[in-house]
């Protein structure tokens, strides 16, 4: 048409009639040409041009391509149009599809409140400037795969019934999708915004999720306020600014793998349906997380941390496994089973529980999903715990061993650990009852594997492999040490005694020191155990007044006889005492008051190292003897157990 005189032209415009379908592939146009086109396709009851199918592959449009308040009843077809301004589709309806694959746009391009019906595809197109679609709607998907924005992408408040594809986009300036109405995927997989920001702040993805693999963001993520029914991936992004997920709705997870982010993660009263992921995430600068809400794991393995970091969080686990901290961390969370294996710390990081909700302002997070609030630190394998602080945490599952620096670890507020099998039990025809005590998850498991009630202790999992006592000894030693050097003796005795159970069992000391610790266990449970040594002192007392009262007292005091020799003016006296007389009779008469007031008197000196001057027969003395130093160690083993109970 660009070529005809301009009387065939004028007749060609002449013939044209408001939605008609036009056809000008290849057609080169001028600003002048394409507005009288318009104006001969113009309805004149709306001032609206009116086109059925438009099909303008391969033209070149000089200037600017004003198609605005346009209605198109077919399709719209630009594929490989060059356009030489910009593009300008405002308030346009098409009611079929927008081809704009591989379109040049030196300019913007403006599809602000366009109704499109089908899909819209501007793959491998180029824009000079900014690409607006400002409260457009779309009926099918919207694909940009290949795409080049010079300027700013702009979807705010725009409604796309299909999937979003931007997948290797290159944005210049940035992307908004800020309260956008989404019903299918977003992809941006291996994009590139180069300075701008990605905001999806207030938007719903109302049926499927985001996707963000291997894209380059050279501003911040802002998902502010979003709502997106299934996830949002991020793995192996790079993001130069922050992340930002404050009062997100997400009802599947949130993906970071091998992503980099440079700026602050911020995902204050974050809701998450299934987990969040930062495994092999590197976070430059990032000075806190959350609070957030996710009901499945916080997955931070094998994450670097360069900065201090406040993370909160409650969720049903938080994994740290070869997590390395470069700066001073504190983990403030609620509901979570915290596994800790190989992580590296340079500086202090404190692992505290929350006893109440997270505040927003003035109100509590919510916490969907989750039930039981207490923090449990599951595993401390291969950490140096020489920074490590546990604040109200519950260490009931907790493996230790394989912990380095272990009395170095600091054990702050109300900490639990388990604890041996209460009650009195049978064994055959044996009464068994075990002293109570807190233990160590791993001697459970020890003796769960040799013990026959296996319903007495807790066996180990599948992938847990069963510890003997020479390896466990260590462990208590180093607890009991952590506990002693803060000042908390008496919350060291039951590592203490759990180190000597250990070494009684272990197969790598010599039979006799088992013995001895054997019989130490038995008289007073290695010190720390009153009741017991006290029991063998009445007990001893008891059998000694017994066999004084039976053999040991004589059968009565023995007399004194005096005799004297007159020689002169001198007197000499002979003083002789009779040897005590072994008693004798029935031993019931032996069992007098009087007889066991004196054996009592014996006993009670024996006890206090003292001498009770009684006469006795020969089996009272060896007895008084043996009991002299049998039954105040006994004393003193149960006054020593009082001591490590009381101990500042």
């Amino acid at each position: 048409m660009a070529h005809l005189p301009d009387a065939d032209r004028s007749a060609y415009l002449a013939s044209l009639q408001p939605g008609v379908d036009l056809d000008h592939r290849g057609t080169p146009f001028s600003a002048e040409l394409l507005r009288a086109l318009l104006a001969a396709v113009t309805a004149p009851a709306t001032g609206r041009p009116a086109v059925g199918q438009a099909q303008f592959s391969a033209a070149q449009f000089d200037g600017d391509a004003d198609f605005s308040r346009a209605k198109i009843s077919g399709d719209a077809v630009f594929t490989g149009t060059e356009f030489g301004g910009a593009v300008l589709f405002t308030g346009a309806e098409i009611e079929g599809a927008a081809e704009f694959g591989t379109a040049k746009i030196k300019d913007r391009a403006l599809f602000q409140r366009v109704r499109i019906t089908g899909h819209a595809s501007f793959q491998g197109a180029t824009a000079g400037g900014d690409l607006t679609f400002q409260k457009a709607r779309i009926g099918g998907a919207a694909y940009f795969t290949s795409a080049e924005i010079t300027g700013e992408a702009w979807f705010a408040e725009a409604e796309i019934r299909g999937d979003c594809q931007f997948d290797l986009v290159k944005i210049r300036e940035g992307a908004y999708f800020g309260t956008a109405q989404l019903y299918g995927d977003v992809y941006f997989d291996q994009a590139q915004i180069e300075k701008g920001d990605v905001s999806f702040a207030g938007a719903t993805v109302h049926r499927a999720g985001v996707a963000f693999r291997d894209t380059r963001i050279g501003g911040d993520v802002l998902f502010d306020d979003v709502t997106i029914n299934e996830g949002a991936v991020f793995d192996g992004a790079k993001v130069g600014g922050q992340v930002r997920f404050e009062r997100a709705d997400v009802g599947g997870g949130a993906f970071f793998d091998d992503t980099e982010i440079g700026g602050d993660v911020w995902f204050r009263g974050a809701q998450f349906g299934t987990d969040i992921t930062f495994r092999k995430t590197v976070f430059e600068r990032a000075m806190s997380m959350g609070p957030l809400a996710c009901t499945g794991a916080l997955d931070l393995s094998e994450a670097v941390f360069n900065n201090a970091v406040i993370i909160e969080a409650s969720a049903s686990a938080v994994c740290c496994r070869r997590t390395r901290w470069m700066s001073s961390a504190t983990l403030r969370l609620r509901y979570a089973s915290v596994d800790l294996s190989d992580a590296v710390m340079e500086y202090p990081l404190t692992v505290a529980a929350l006893p109440r909700p997270f505040a927003l302002g003035r109100r509590e997070m919510a916490e969907p999903g989750l039930a039981d609030s207490r923090v449990q630190v599951v595993s401390l394998r291969g950490v140096d715990a020489a920074h490590l602080v546990l604040n109200g945490v519950d260490l009931s599952a907790c493996l230790f061993a394989g912990a380095v620096h272990l009395d170095q670890v600091r054990l702050e507020g109300r900490y639990r650990l388990d604890t041996v099998p209460l009650g009195l039990r049978w064994r055959v025809v044996r009464p068994v009852r075990w002293t109570p005590r807190r233990v160590l998850i791993e001697e459970h498991h020890w003796r769960a594997s040799r013990t026959p009630d296996a319903n007495e202790w807790t066996p180990a999992p599948p992938q847990v492999d069963v510890l003997e006592p020479a390896e466990l000894a260590p462990v208590y030693r180093a607890l009991r040490k952590s506990l002693e050097d803060n000042k908390h003796e008496p919350g060291a005795a039951d590592f203490y005694y759990g180190e000597m159970e250990m070494r009684r069992h272990a197969d790598d000391i010599p039979r006799g020191e088992r013995s001895l610790l054997t019989a130490y266990w038995a008289l007073s449970g290695y010190g720390m155990r009153a009741s017991r040594a006290f029991g063998w002192l009445l007990g001893a007392m008891a059998t000694t007044v017994f066999v004084m009262m039976l053999w040991g007292l004589p059968h009565q005091d023995p007399t004194t006889q005096s005799t004297g020799t007159l020689t002169g003016h001198t007197i000499t006296m002979t003083t002789d005492i009779s040897d005590p007389v072994n008693p004798e009779g029935p031993y019931k008469e032996r069992l007098s008051g009087e007889r066991f007031d004196k054996s009592l008197q014996v006993v009670v000196n024996s006890v206090i190292f003292r001498s009770s001057g009684q006469d006795l027969t020969t089996t009272g003395t060896y007895t008084e003897m043996t009991s002299r130093l049998a039954e105040p160690v006994l004393l003193g083993l149960g006054l020593l157990a009082i001591r490590g109970r009381i101990k500042r």
